[in-house]
């Protein structure tokens, strides 16, 4: 898989989640949405802080599945399976 341009739909993918998550999280700022693109899968990757990770999930994993529902749905029209993965930034911690 290779990052690469996109077309018009896959970068609206990009700023729909970037939109639906930002509203969601406490640190909008740092919310990051990278996309990874292959011939028929695109995939997704979000990062927000360790803090906003149970809010992007959702109780459940509703607030998740409902955002990969709609990437599904967007995905189709363009003929890709859209994949969206949720990364955490682990802080740098060193043990003793």
């Amino acid at each position: 898989m290779v990052r690469s341009r996109h077309t018009q739909g896959e970068a609206t993918w990009q700023h729909l989640v970037r939109t639906i998550v930002s509203a969601l999280v406490d640190y909008p700022e740092a919310v990051e949405v990278q996309q990874v693109d292959g011939e028929t899968t695109c995939i997704l990757e979000v990062r927000v802080s360790p803090e906003d990770i149970g809010k992007v999930i959702g109780r459940q994993g509703r607030n998740i599945a409902a955002l990969r529902t709609l990437l599904h749905a967007a995905g189709a029209k363009e003929r890709k399976h859209v994949l969206l993965e949720v990364l955490e930034d682990r802080p740098t911690t060193t043990r003793p």
